[in-house]
């Protein structure tokens, strides 16, 4: 069947895999596994209660970590051709009322670990007419419970769905600026699942660990696990992460370049007492081979040194305003140093050294910013605002960002982030941001401490000299660092783990 919006992956999946495992979790201390068919009969059930509440066609809220219950709300929103506002389960209150008012919202569906949020939402959101929690038993204060939201609302539920409406509003988190509403239709979060085969085997295991608000863990872990017949197995805490492990034994996960380093730091650490793919197997077990890296820049290097372990890394880049994926590397295609080939239904150009994409997984605009927009997107082409090129083949090579790029008084351009990608390869490196200061580019910089402490480096300032001395040595004299602070804190970061830049 032709698959043009996101109820067309759900009755696909559940034609196709039926009564295989879509999802699997934790309830207490036992799994559960809902299958392909309960999540379209129960996504169904939640648009036949939107409809009935005369919600349907509205912007809809959904506020949690990943959950059965936000995943069905999220399926049952978009497919009876209302609009899904997924928000950030990390910000405070007054920042979560503010999206949603930005957002035009009249509906909230909310995860009891966020019940804080309800008072605030009922003083400063007039606009919204229904509240519903995902984990309440039975209605009570004039919120809905889901679970009786959904058993009293059973039954078949079709509508017809424009593949060029709207979806989904996602929120960017951004490092600099105000968060900007992100507008996705059906067709570019559905062409954005199915464009690229990479020869995932039905029932393949993932477990996904990404906040569930963010478009890679969104579209990649969830609508395409379900277009490819995956079992999703969700992992309840980022603190039980390596127990989940263990317990799902995933053959894949979706992770970004923060949780890779420490994942390796660890690794790392054991030391050589154990060989490496035995190591492996007691971190991640016995079946992980696949890492999909996404969200920011990975090293190269962490290709070959997961390699040690038995384990493929893939590298891929996009955006949120791309659904996310611009391009991927695959098993059988995969360039070191690359982060992937374009997917087949995106082109690409240079324009200023800055790479501009096209293609139908580019957003309508930024809600209700239109001057955003048109500084973003220009005759269909996305600006990026990342620095690059593309190669004959079709891979796609990022060099660092545009706004970040520092110019010099003698026309030189610099890309900070090459800098840092050079230096954060020491080990006493944890962390750092170049910037021009004054006349020279500063290297701030927030150190391992736990190394330095293993290792018995006391003078840790001037450790980092030497880190800056050798990149300087090979360095062109206008890249060079000239200045150095060190930092005892870590950086400040948003709520997608990349450091905030002020």
């Amino acid at each position: 069947m032709a698959i043009n919006n996101l109820r067309d992956i759900v009755a696909y999946s559940a034609q196709n895999y039926g009564d295989q495992a879509a999802y699997r979790y934790k309830v207490k201390k036992e799994l559960e596994d809902k299958s392909y068919n309960d999540v379209n009969a129960d996504s169904m059930a939640v648009s036949r209660g939107l409809e009935a509440l005369g919600m349907k066609g509205k912007h809809i809220a959904l506020l949690g970590t990943t959950t059965y219950q936000w995943i069905i709300s999220y399926f049952g929103v978009t497919c009876s051709a209302s609009v899904a506002v997924p928000i950030d389960a990390q910000l405070p209150a007054d920042a979560i009322c503010d999206l949603l008012n930005r957002a035009d919202v009249e509906m909230l569906v909310f995860d009891t670990i966020r019940a804080d949020v309800v008072p605030a939402v009922k003083e400063k959101c007039p606009q919204i007419k229904y509240i519903v929690s995902m984990q309440a038993e039975t209605e009570a204060d004039g919120i809905l419970a889901w679970k009786e939201f959904v058993e009293n609302n059973r039954g078949d539920y079709e509508t017809e769905i424009d593949p060029d409406q709207l979806c989904t509003i996602l929120f960017t988190s951004g490092t600099t600026g105000v968060s900007k509403g992100v507008m996705l239709s059906h067709r570019n979060l559905a062409d954005n699942a199915t464009a690229l085969d990479m020869k995932i085997p039905v029932g393949t295991v993932s477990m996904t660990v990404l906040p569930i608000n963010h478009v890679y863990c969104l579209t990649m872990d969830i609508i395409k696990g379900m277009y490819i017949g995956a079992t999703v197995c969700i992992n309840d805490s980022i603190m039980r992460v390596a127990k989940n492990m263990k317990l799902f034994q995933p053959d894949m996960m979706l992770l970004v370049p923060l949780v890779i380093e420490s994942i390796y730091s660890k690794l790392k650490a054991a030391g050589n007492l154990i060989p490496k793919r035995m190591l492996a197997k007691q971190v991640f077990g016995e079946n992980l081979k696949t890492i999909c890296s996404g969200g920011a820049y990975l090293d190269p290097s962490y290709v070959e040194k997961f390699a040690e372990y038995g384990i493929t890394i893939l590298q891929g880049y996009g955006m949120t305003e791309c659904s996310p994926v611009i391009c991927n590397n695959v098993e059988w295609d995969n360039r070191i140093g690359s982060v992937g080939k374009l997917l087949p239904n995106c082109e690409a150009k240079i324009v200023d050294d800055e790479i501009w994409v096209k293609g139908s997984s580019v957003m309508m605009g930024y809600y209700k910013m239109p001057e955003e927009t048109a500084e973003t997107l220009v005759d269909g082409w996305l600006k990026t605002g990342d620095l690059g090129y593309v190669d004959e083949d079709n891979f796609v090579y990022i060099t660092g960002r545009k706004k970040n790029l520092i110019i010099l008084a003698n026309g030189e351009n610099v890309s900070p982030e090459e800098i840092e990608n050079q230096l954060v390869k020491a080990d006493i490196v944890k962390e750092v941001i170049v910037r021009e200061k004054g006349t020279v580019i500063q290297a701030e910089i927030f150190p391992d401490y736990e190394y330095a402490k293993k290792k018995f480096i006391r003078d840790i300032p001037a450790k980092l000299q030497e880190v800056i001395d050798a990149y300087n040595a090979d360095a062109p004299v206008y890249k060079r660092v000239l200045d150095l602070v060190v930092r005892e804190t870590e950086f400040e970061k948003n709520t997608s783990k990349k450091i905030k830049r002020h």
